[in-house]
């Protein structure tokens, strides 16, 4: 009985890999059994990267009800990858998020990634390859935690921001382009009788015109989806979709797209002739 079990392992060694992102924020893993994917999570980082990372991947692995050892390969990405000193390999999150995206829309050659702390523009080409990318990973301004000072500074939950920006019949419009900035200046705005609504929109806003930018650097290539936490933010996609004058897809799951690629990654060095 015991031989069976050993040999269960040691099939599910070459069926089943793992993809984790650590990001700044939130750490997502992804599990992948014969190419398709069987499990994810998401946690939040914390302040112990490593100890986040492995959290994700317990948790994936009690969702998919299968076991460490029982993983044939693990890639690690995202800004606290060299954390995860139980992964195989580690690759950066440009390629992974390009390849994530491609996975859930091969038509999909502009990825607009907005974090915790950095955002990212990829243009990839039709096998899902990264061809250019552009990064803004020196100031906070335009990511998710930008919008939770500014949520704060507006006294209401980040989950609201949302729907009171679509509340707003107009923007008003917000200057500064630093977090600590844009905070006074709201706080100030406030003060002066402004709407918040019309303030939230102005972030909104404000977030689509340098995210736009990025893009541009990169060169706008149809399709563009969107991944990321902020992703999930519908005022954010709006704005962007209205700067760049084109659809945005969101996938239905944005925040698992860099763990998602490094599992696919995983899945093709254990498999080459693989083609998922």
């Amino acid at each position: 009985m015991e031989c069976r079990k050993d040999e269960n392992v040691e099939e599910n060694r070459l069926a089943i890999v793992a993809g984790v992102d650590v990001g700044s924020l939130s750490a997502e893993a992804v599990l992948l059994k014969e190419g398709s994917m069987a499990a994810f999570s998401i946690v939040p980082t914390g302040v112990d990267s490593r100890r986040a990372a492995k959290r994700a991947l317990d948790e994936a692995l009690k969702s998919a009800a299968h076991g460490f050892e029982e993983l044939g390969a693990i890639v690690a990405t995202g800004y606290g990858r060299v954390s995860v000193p139980f992964a195989h390999e580690t690759i950066t999150e440009i390629t992974c998020h390009g390849r994530g995206a491609f996975y859930f829309d091969p038509a999909v050659r502009t990825v607009i990634d907005i974090g915790g702390q950095d955002s990212k523009v990829i243009r990839i080409d039709e096998r899902g390859r990264v061809l250019d990318f552009a990064m803004n990973d020196k100031c906070a301004a335009g990511t998710g935690r930008f919008l939770e000072v500014m949520a704060a500074a507006l006294e209401v939950d980040l989950e609201e921001l949302a729907a009171l920006s679509a509340a707003a019949p107009r923007a008003t419009p917000i200057s500064s382009t630093c977090t600590v900035f844009a905070e006074t200046e709201v706080v100030s705005l406030l003060a002066g009788g402004k709407d918040r609504a019309e303030i939230a929109r102005g972030l909104h806003e404000s977030i689509a015109a340098r995210t736009s930018s990025l893009v541009y650097r990169v060169g706008l290539t149809e399709r563009v989806m969107m991944t990321g936490g902020v992703a999930k933010n519908s005022a954010v996609v709006q704005a962007l979709e209205e700067k760049l004058q084109l659809p945005i897809t969101v996938p239905p799951e944005p925040q698992i797209a860099g763990a998602l690629g490094a599992a696919l990654l995983a899945w093709e060095k254990k498999h080459p002739a693989a083609d998922i």
